[in-house]
């Protein structure tokens, strides 16, 4: 097997497709034998077999989405997101409502032995201090997304909203770690760090100091072309024994975290 033959005859959804990390996942995959649905609100791009045009902060959209898309997809991609400069009741609905409603709408649309790749974030690492707030937005629904951000303080003061969304995302991949074990379907992460998108000025801007340390630590920024070979493996037979793990890609910075963490 070649590398342009790792997906070869794969059907794969990639949400957010028109641009950064899913325009160059939308590319190796094609580049590696893939055929791409892609969904997004802006304009169809290249290395795209079918695109669809929806807004994933909507329920009625996504609901309609589901109905059209066809059946026999191997892959789905869940890239679409917005940055912590987006208002949080909006964030939370594409970051992790809308996902996870995508995500659970689309699995009869599977084929057996298909792959899911969530592109969560290096911001979602602090997950285990937010297991309460984590717990109380599983079943969030559209309608309750505002409650819950002022019950919960996830509002967008320091990129909190943002955080979140990934932390929750993390958790919601390793809870679903042998969900479809019965057909064969597995469920993973990604979560990069500071990468060179077009989103990049808008986690400069909340994040200001913390994000141009990082990026300080890292001594480079990551670039779209580091994180697409990643999810194309992970939706390749070829990572059949990976489930319900969260793959970083972010340049060290995370190790780098965990060491000044505890003093390695």
């Amino acid at each position: 097997m070649t590398v342009k033959d790792l997906l070869r005859g794969k059907r794969v959804l990639v949400t957010g497709s028109s641009s950064g990390i899913g325009a160059e996942t939308s590319r190796v995959l094609t580049e590696q034998g893939a055929s791409v649905i892609g969904v997004d609100v802006l304009e169809r791009l290249d290395n795209i077999d079918e695109f669809y045009l929806a807004d994933l902060s909507s329920e009625s959209a996504i609901n309609a989405l589901v109905e059209i898309l066809p059946s026999g997809i191997d892959g789905l991609v869940n890239n679409a997101g917005l940055p912590p400069t987006r208002s949080a009741s909006k964030l939370l609905a594409v970051n992790l409502v809308g996902l996870k409603s995508l995500t659970m709408r689309l699995i009869p649309k599977l084929n057996d032995g298909g792959s899911i790749v969530n592109i969560a974030s290096l911001a979602g690492l602090g997950w285990p201090k937010s297991v309460k707030a984590i717990r109380a937005a599983d079943g969030l629904d559209f309608h309750e997304i505002d409650d819950f951000i002022a019950r919960w303080n996830v509002s967008n003061e320091g990129g909190r909203s943002y955080s979140f969304t990934k932390e929750a995302l993390i958790v919601w991949t390793m809870q679903n770690r042998w969900t479809w074990r019965d057909r064969g379907i597995r469920m993973n992460s990604v979560s990069p760090g500071l990468v060179n998108t077009p989103l990049l000025g808008d986690f400069l801007e909340t994040l200001g100091a913390r994000a141009e340390e990082e990026a300080r630590a890292m001594n480079c920024l990551g670039e779209v072309k580091d994180i697409a070979p990643v999810v194309a493996f992970l939706l390749s037979d070829l990572a059949t024994w990976i489930r319900g793990a969260n793959i970083v890609a972010d340049g060290g910075m995370s190790s780098n975290i965990l060491c000044e963490m505890y003093g390695l």
